[in-house]
C-alpha cells in the first residue's frame, strides 16, 4: 500500500527537491536518521519527508527520453555551489546541538548575521545545507550585502 505520505498533491502543486546522490542508502540515512525525516520511499526514487518537504534522491546518469542531452551527478568540487538546501528553525542552537550530536559535521557553529542566525553544514554528497533561523529580519533588521555586491 503507498505511503499516505507521499508527494502527489490531490489538487494545485507542491515543491519537492530532486538530489543526484552517489549512495543512496548513506543518503538515506543521512536525511532519516541525522536530520529526522520520515522515509516514504527506500528506493527508485528515495523519497524522505522532512519538515514541509520532500527530497527525491536517485543515482545520477545519462540523458533520458524525458531530458536529452543532461547527464546527472553528484557535487564534484566542494568549493563551489549553484543552491542549495535552505532550512528554517525555530532555535538553532538545539538543531546544531542535536544533529552534531548525531554526526552532522557544520562548516562553523551559528554565526549571528543581523537578519538571522546561520551556519551550514554538508550532506554525504556534498551538498550544502544551510540551516537558519529569523531574529533581526522579524523586527525589520536586514542582512548586510554579500560580498562583492557594494
Amino acid at each position: 500500500m503507498p505511503d499516505q505520505d507521499l508527494p502527489a498533491p490531490d489538487t494545485g502543486l507542491l515543491l519537492t527537491h530532486f538530489l543526484t546522490v552517489s549512495d543512496v542508502g548513506r543518503s538515506r540515512a543521512f536525511y532519516a536518521d541525522v536530520l529526522g525525516g520520515h522515509v516514504v520511499l527506500a528506493e527508485n526514487p528515495c523519497i524522505i519527508k522532512l519538515a514541509n518537504s520532500w527530497l527525491i534522491m536517485n543515482p545520477g546518469g545519462g540523458p533520458t527520453p524525458d531530458k536529452p542531452g543532461i547527464t546527472l551527478h553528484p557535487p564534484t568540487d566542494p568549493h563551489t555551489a549553484t543552491s542549495f538546501l535552505n532550512i528554517r528553525v525555530a532555535d538553532i542552537n538545539a538543531y546544531y546541538r542535536l544533529w552534531s550530536e548525531k554526526g552532522a559535521e557544520f562548516l562553523t557553529p551559528p554565526i549571528d548575521r543581523k537578519a538571522e542566525l546561520r551556519c551550514y553544514l554538508r550532506d554525504p554528497d556534498g551538498y550544502l545545507i544551510e540551516v537558519g533561523q529569523a531574529t533581526g529580519l522579524l523586527r525589520g533588521v536586514l542582512a548586510d550585502p554579500p560580498a562583492g555586491t557594494e
